[in-house]
């Protein structure tokens, strides 16, 4: 379900999908930033760290809350313009390869535009959480959304 302007509310509240974070998107997230850190690429550097093994790059995560987020569940297909932020952003535990991730989202603020009438700033309270129910991380997003239809939207159709 894709929401318009008008659906849209302070308290609304989302959970993505989840994604299983692998080995292969560790090695590959290490080659595309140059990251290769041994906490994140060897083994027996991190069975001596203190989490034990390897854990995913705490960028990958947030990268793969952003994409769980608008993107993969469409519910803002019909408003999302631009994606504007990111507030307090806290990584607060590992995630693990093999770990599954979600994202818990909710709407905490919702203002107009000052700059463009036909746009609101929507902030967003949001948590990745583990396959437990563990949060990863947290933090605020800010996306720019349209109060009138996207014509991207009808032309893609």
């Amino acid at each position: 379900m894709s929401y318009t302007y008008s659906d849209l509310h302070v308290g609304l509240s989302f959970r993505s999908p989840g994604r299983t974070v692998t080995d292969a998107d560790v090695v590959a997230f290490a080659g595309l930033t140059g990251d290769y850190s041994e906490l994140h690429t060897s083994d027996v550097y991190a069975k001596s760290s203190q989490f034990g093994r390897r854990v995913a790059h705490g960028m990958l995560g947030l990268a793969y809350a952003h994409g769980l987020m608008w993107a993969r569940t469409g519910e803002l297909r019909e408003t999302a313009v631009a994606f504007l932020g990111i507030d307090g952003w806290k990584f607060v535990a590992p995630i693990f390869i093999g770990d599954t991730i979600f994202v818990n989202y909710r709407i905490a603020e919702l203002r107009e535009s000052k700059s463009r009438p036909t746009q609101a700033i929507a902030t967003f309270d949001v948590e990745v959480v583990n396959q437990d129910g563990g949060v990863v991380q947290r933090g605020q997003k800010a996306l720019l959304v349209s109060k009138v239809p996207l014509s991207g939207v009808e032309a893609s159709r």
